[in-house]
């Protein structure tokens, strides 16, 4: 199931950059560099293999409720670090799109702000999936409660 990022490839990759920012730089320096850098990719990659992505920021909340490791309070790294996901048709193009001349003097400056270097992983989706509509929640429900033990 791949509707959560319209378009997706069964067979396509995902890849995550991991940022935390460098005590002298702020998230408005990670947002332009990075929307710089991003606006770049949509523009050069769209055709090329480019699916979409996002950028999320640590909250600095921990679930407590999710979590299997003592009882957490604040994450240290709250406004300090980033996740940056794209999605790609194939990890081919995705190394192809780093080697373009316009990619990477954008991708040096991003790299600027990090305090942890930066390691690109690569991932095949399992599973994705957005929330049913209403009557979709009316029906699983009702199904649930006439089918389960």
């Amino acid at each position: 199931m791949n509707d959560l990022i319209a378009n997706f490839p069964q067979s396509g990759i995902i890849t995550v950059n991991r940022v935390i920012l460098k005590p002298e730089y702020s998230v408005d320096d990670l947002q332009e560099r990075v929307a710089v850098l991003c606006e770049n990719v949509k523009t050069y990659h769209s055709d090329q293999g480019f699916v979409g992505g996002f950028v999320a920021l640590n909250s600095g909340q921990i679930s407590n409720e999710g979590s299997t490791i003592g009882q957490a309070v604040d994450s240290d790294l709250k406004d300090r670090e980033a996740l940056i996901v794209t999605f790609w048709d194939s990890f081919q193009e995705h190394e192809r799109s780093h080697r373009s001349d316009s990619f990477q003097p954008l991708f040096q400056q991003v790299l600027e702000l990090c305090e942890n270097g930066n390691e690109e992983i690569v991932y095949s989706m399992l599973w994705s999936g957005k929330a049913y509509n209403p009557d979709e929640v009316k029906a699983a429900r009702e199904a649930k409660a006439r089918y389960s033990a």
